[in-house]
């Protein structure tokens, strides 16, 4: 949902979304931590993705997704380099925890599923418990339950 939510949301507002992964060919969705969901095919490597090309990066969670994610070093570098071209970068529920691992928290007022907090604040970010936060070029949220605002928001940052 974290994924096909914001997908679906821009699609409709007219954008032109992109898959990037570290999976090869498709990417496993998982309902819940344990559950498979839906498979979609990757668009691009993030080994091969590059920052221009894109005008905003989203992030969904998922506790295991967002874990795998944070420790792959192309997508943390690609995050990175959004951060560095002050280009749109949102993130829901665990996604956050990649933005410590990226060194880009620090000094971010954000939220994120609140198992996650105590991370995002040991990387020194100011972390509330609110729908939505947004921090210059960084839009978060907490939960799925938050998904309808952080759309909005998403569209909203890009229009």
């Amino acid at each position: 949902m974290e994924l096909t939510s914001p997908r679906e949301a821009l699609d409709e507002a007219g954008a032109t979304t992109v898959l990037v992964s570290p999976s090869d060919g498709t990417l496993q969705a998982m309902e819940g931590d344990w559950e498979h969901a839906d498979t979609f095919t990757v668009d691009v490597p993030v080994s091969q993705a590059s920052v221009a090309d894109y005008d905003a990066l989203v992030l969904p969670g998922g506790t295991l997704n967002a874990d795998a994610l944070r420790t792959n070093e192309d997508a943390v570098s690609l995050v990175k380099a959004f951060f560095d071209a002050k280009k749109t970068v949102a993130a829901i529920c665990h996604a956050p925890w990649i933005l410590a691992e990226a060194g880009v928290a620090q000094g971010r007022r954000l939220t994120s599923y609140t198992s996650t907090q105590v991370d995002l604040k040991n990387a020194g970010a100011d972390w509330v418990d609110e729908e939505v936060v947004i921090d210059g070029n960084l839009i978060t949220s907490r939960n799925p339950g938050d998904l309808e605002a952080f759309n909005t928001t998403i569209i909203k940052a890009l229009s």
